[in-house]
């Protein structure tokens, strides 16, 4: 196995120039951007902007048409260092796997495919199991955990992987509120640790809150930086356009998603969600 070394004076991703086509659609228009070591980001945008997209070629399992990924100053393919947690829905759960058995496919990335694990691997996999709380369910089948335990076993796989690098594509979606909080306080030993996060959301108080910085998403980069930079209802309505809904709350929790009509919304609409947003969204906090 081939695997590039880690040049320390490059950023830990870098993305130039990147598009990418889907067939006849432009999934990906001219995107660049840089994340140094530990950078934890928070991607937002509408369904079909991209970010699976975006994940899937920095994790090297699709080809762009034009631009260039660089980790730690070498192509995505060479790289062991990079792991991809899909949305829950693309993964077959019927699958006759263990929980332990995926953690060590975590493992085997690192050890070769035609090797055996040794003791110390498999000591290693029971190691990041206890890390997620997960080690007294070792043995249970992947398909009969809740969906927090489900997030908590992939993420055990890419701590099996020695990641530094954790691509997150909807991990929150369906959870319940202790369920994402045992989620956050593992992204967050994760970042200080080092580990570089990339992690798509829909809920804009998630991107504020919990990330140091957040990246607007549609086929192209509309914006990336600190929430307080970013989340702002222009940058939001460029974003999402006609399609961006907002939840009714407590006054400050806004979640975005895909309204059930494409095209452009009258002005009157337009202006009336603007206003919407400038008086419920998290910033500027006191």
């Amino acid at each position: 196995m081939s695997i590039d070394r880690h040049d320390p004076n490059s950023p830990a991703l870098e993305v130039s120039g990147l598009t990418v086509m889907l067939g006849d659609v432009k999934a990906l228009d001219d995107v660049s951007f840089k994340l140094a070591k530990g950078d934890s980001v928070a991607v937002v945008g509408p369904n079909g902007a991209g970010k699976s997209t975006l994940f899937r070629v920095i994790a090297g399992t699709l080809s762009p048409q034009s631009g260039r990924i660089s980790v730690f100053g070498a192509a995505p393919g060479g790289h062991i260092c990079i792991a991809y947690v899909p949305q829950a829905s693309s993964v077959d759960w019927r699958f006759p796997v263990t929980v332990f058995d995926v953690v060590m496919m975590g493992r085997t990335r690192k050890i070769g495919y035609f090797r055996k694990a040794t003791r110390a691997d498999r000591s290693h996999v029971y190691q990041c199991l206890e890390m997620v709380n997960m080690e007294e369910l070792s043995g249970r089948q992947i398909g009969m955990l809740s969906g927090g335990q489900k997030q908590r076993a992939f993420i055990a796989r890419s701590l099996a992987q020695e990641a530094e690098i954790i691509l997150m594509d909807e991990p929150l979606t369906g959870l319940d509120i202790k369920s994402q909080n045992d989620i956050f306080a593992i992204l967050k030993s994760l970042a200080s640790r080092g580990v570089t996060l990339l992690v798509s959301t829909h809920d804009l108080e998630t991107a504020a809150e919990k990330f140091p910085r957040v990246m607007l998403l549609n086929r192209k980069l509309i914006a990336l930086g600190p929430g307080e930079e970013v989340l702002k209802p222009e940058l939001l309505l460029t974003t999402f356009g006609g399609r961006l809904s907002v939840t009714q709350g407590d006054g400050r929790k806004v979640t975005v998603y895909d309204s059930c009509c494409d095209g452009d919304e009258p002005q009157a609409a337009r202006g009336a969600t603007e206003d919407i947003l400038k008086a419920r969204l998290p910033w500027p906090r006191k």
